[in-house]
């Protein structure tokens, strides 16, 4: 019968490789999670900061657009800063991650959490991206006219900030796939 010895106080390599893959994963789970609160703030921010006034009005008479005029773009604005608000809260537990890379329970709470905050980025990008269409093409049959003609600036900044949102959904499929690999490998 051979049989495999390992003496007090040695680990086996594949321990010591296993352990260092997982704590690999837990630091690109943090770096991710900074990168895309950083987009979701840079979207929430430009989404809510965006306004602009036509030159051609009078002092009596003002065209002015503002996002919240429009409630699918505070949705936009709200789901995003619900969303940056949460993966700053998050980036405890993943330094917890970094040093306890063997933590399971943790680490399905996330998948789970996760997973709701893609649905609520996606949805708000969804509904906000309704409308930025409508606002560069139009909708003929219900006679409504492309408002992107007069206010280049104001739909400049919308979609603009539609691309960190989706960049965000993106992100977050990352991280539940790293989430998710690094619960199978324990």
């Amino acid at each position: 019968m051979k049989g495999v010895s390992i003496e007090v106080g040695e680990v086996s390599k594949d321990a010591s490789q296993r352990k260092g893959v997982a704590r690999g994963l837990s630091i690109m789970d943090f770096i991710l999670r900074i990168i895309t609160a950083v987009a979701t703030l840079g979207s929430a921010l430009a989404m809510g900061t965006t306004n602009e006034t036509l030159p051609f009005a009078t002092q009596f008479i003002k065209f002015r657009a503002e996002f919240d005029d429009l409630p699918s773009l505070v949705f936009f604005v709200m789901g995003n800063a619900v969303v940056c608000g949460y993966l700053v809260l998050s980036l405890i537990i993943s330094v917890f991650h970094i040093v306890r890379s063997a933590a399971v329970k943790s680490r399905i709470l996330l998948v789970a959490l996760d997973t709701v905050m893609l649905g609520l980025v996606t949805a708000s990008a969804s509904a906000a991206t309704s409308i930025v269409y409508i606002a560069h093409n139009g909708n003929t049959g219900a006679n409504w006219f492309a408002i992107c003609l007069q206010y280049n600036n104001f739909c400049e900044r919308i979609s603009g900030s539609l691309i960190g949102s989706y960049i965000a959904a993106a992100l977050f499929i990352i991280l539940i796939m790293l989430s998710v690999v690094a619960i199978s490998r324990n």
